[in-house]
């Protein structure tokens, strides 16, 4: 039984998710005490239960503590097995953490999963939904042949987005006796991540939202222009499309990613680089100021000349970790990265080193 404590510095509840995704694929069943001890309402919250339901539903997954504002919980799991997943988190919880925690065992199911998932799409603490698209699946699409389509946006507090995703494996934990086995082809066979120079900026893409009662008000138009008029330093194209969406709540954001080349005008589709930034509109903060805030915000990744944003270096983590012998240069080493390297080292050993000045992060094959 794996024992982690979820107060252990910044004591958020990626300690939980990574726990459950890795827990599933290893078959370490694993015990957590102090969830979210460092958040202002500790314990597990709604977004964290549907996270057991699902894999439930994916493993058959065994749990004790899995109620609301529950601050421990022990979990065992079963095979993966792919199939159809229906979850509605019935609150403006969000997606993309959601995915944290089934997405990864997903991958290495014995056959396609598809997962219908209902919640917020744009959230305040969370990577929004097109983040997670442009910019974290472009990593993962050696791993595992991924598509994830937004259907409907879910703003707080009502939510109701609907995405779904379809996860076809590559690799197949079924196909070997045990992790071991399939751990160690995973590391001799599987590709790297190795993410270490920025390259050369291509172009900026990005997508201005809002919800449809805020149309007349040209919301989403003047996020995008005020976003282009901050960015206009950088001598590249910048395309940002504008949506509206018939949304339960009231609500507006915009996303950025800067895709990058080692090449003048070749992009690397195995081993992408690209930089990620977003910003989210609310009540009372012009349209100008979100999309001015959602440009500095890349600004301050391209300008730390790394190729991996502090939340991307976040997520690609736990699969670093995987296929080992990896390594990438982070604009920024959060405390959030070294919390979720405590949880990934709990199931899978000392993995990670940490570069001193350069912030570099890697993972060796041992």
């Amino acid at each position: 039984m794996i024992r982690l404590d979820g107060a252990h510095n910044e004591g958020g509840g990626s300690i939980a998710r990574i726990a459950l995704a890795l827990s599933t694929i290893t078959q370490q069943p694993f015990e957590i005490t102090n969830i979210r001890k460092n958040r202002p309402q500790s314990g597990l919250k709604n977004q964290h239960l549907f996270c057991i339901k699902a894999l439930e539903k994916l493993c058959s997954a065994k749990s004790e503590g899995a109620s609301l504002g529950s601050v421990s919980l022990k979990y065992s799991p079963g095979k993966i097995e792919g199939k159809t997943i229906d979850i509605d988190i019935q609150t403006a919880g969000s997606i993309s953490l959601f995915l944290q925690a089934i997405l990864l065992p997903s991958m290495f199911a014995n056959k396609t999963v598809k997962l219908n998932i209902t919640g917020g799409t744009d959230a305040k603490f969370a990577a929004p939904i097109d983040y997670f698209k442009e910019v974290f699946l472009p990593q993962l699409q050696k791993y595992a042949d991924i598509e994830c389509k937004l259907i409907k946006r879910g703003y707080y507090p009502k939510g109701n987005g609907q995405v779904q995703i379809k996860i076809k494996p590559i690799y197949k934990i079924s196909d070997f006796k045990d992790f071991n086995e399939f751990h160690n082809n995973l590391k001799e066979n599987a590709p790297k991540i190795n993410l270490t120079e920025q390259g050369n900026l291509i172009q900026i893409k990005g997508i201005s939202h809002a919800s449809l009662d805020l149309q007349n008000a040209q919301v989403a138009e003047r996020q995008a222009k005020a976003t282009e008029i901050t960015l206009q330093q950088y001598k590249c194209p910048i395309n940002i499309r504008i949506e509206y969406g018939n949304t339960l709540s009231t609500g507006s954001g915009i996303a950025l990613w800067a895709v990058f080349s080692k090449d003048e005008d070749e992009i690397d589709i195995r081993n992408p680089i690209r930089l990620g930034a977003d910003a989210l509109g609310e009540r009372g903060k012009k349209a100008e100021i979100v999309g001015k805030e959602a440009a500095q915000n890349l600004i301050k990744e391209i300008e730390s000349k790394a190729p991996v944003d502090a939340h991307l270096a976040d997520q690609i983590l736990p699969i670093m970790a995987l296929v080992s012998n990896s390594s990438i240069k982070v604009s920024k080493i959060t405390d959030h990265a070294k919390t979720n390297i405590y949880a990934i080292e709990k199931f899978l050993g000392k993995t990670f080193s940490i570069g001193g000045n350069d912030n570099t992060i890697s993972t060796k094959i041992k």
